[in-house]
């Protein structure tokens, strides 16, 4: 493996970092992003229970604010529900777009990271059929084995910058997707909330 870096040039050291930063990247989000801890399952009707029960103090606020994304809104939403429908409804979509901006945390980079480690890859690849063809000028054509691995080097860049890129674009398009997912299931919950606050709805909010 050493061996193959080295044959790469001086490219392969951005290339490297960039998978680096790439699998840091794709693990801390398997991780942050798993639909249990950004929205728990049963969350609202625990929370609808507290409030039947008269039980909704400060400090079961504050357990369910920091308990997940989801009860950060939810909290944003009861917080201000005295204040009629509308306000109600500004504070969560407020508190939405706070957690939704986490949730894409770091996705800007993955993306980027996949764009542009097949260009590094490309620039490699030129760089050294550049100076393949300055040996061919300085040694003509007759040493096949020179020109060989000469370009065989050069290609050394490209395909490692795009056995990087394409899973970092696979990851990135899967992150995306279940962000999108995951912002639907909490819309779906707070307007349960706002209706159930607001007699609009069925106390069962399971």
């Amino acid at each position: 493996m050493l061996e193959l870096l080295q044959s790469g040039g001086w490219l392969m050291i951005p290339i490297v970092a960039c998978s680096v930063i790439a699998l840091a990247i794709c693990l801390e989000r398997l991780w942050t992003l798993r639909p249990a801890s950004i929205a728990p399952p049963g969350l609202l009707a625990e929370v609808w229970a507290l409030i039947q029960q008269r039980n909704i103090t400060a400090d079961r606020l504050r357990d369910i604010k920091q308990g997940s994304p989801l009860g950060q809104i939810l909290v944003a939403g009861l917080n201000n529900a005295s204040h009629g429908r509308e306000i109600m409804k500004e504070s969560i979509q407020e508190a939405a777009g706070q957690v939704v901006h986490e949730l894409e945390k770091y996705l800007n980079p993955l993306g980027t990271i996949a764009a542009i480690t097949p260009l590094l890859g490309l620039l490699g690849t030129v760089i050294g059929m550049i100076e393949v063809f300055t040996e061919i000028m300085i040694q003509g054509t007759g040493n096949a084995n020179v020109l060989a691995g000469g370009i065989s080097q050069a290609l050394i860049t490209t395909a490692s910058g795009l056995t990087i890129a394409i899973p970092a674009l696979i990851f990135h398009r899967f992150f995306q997707r279940r962000i999108d997912s995951l912002v639907v299931t909490m819309e779906q919950e707070t307007v349960k909330l706002i209706e159930v606050m607001h007699g609009e709805r069925d106390i069962d909010v399971e």
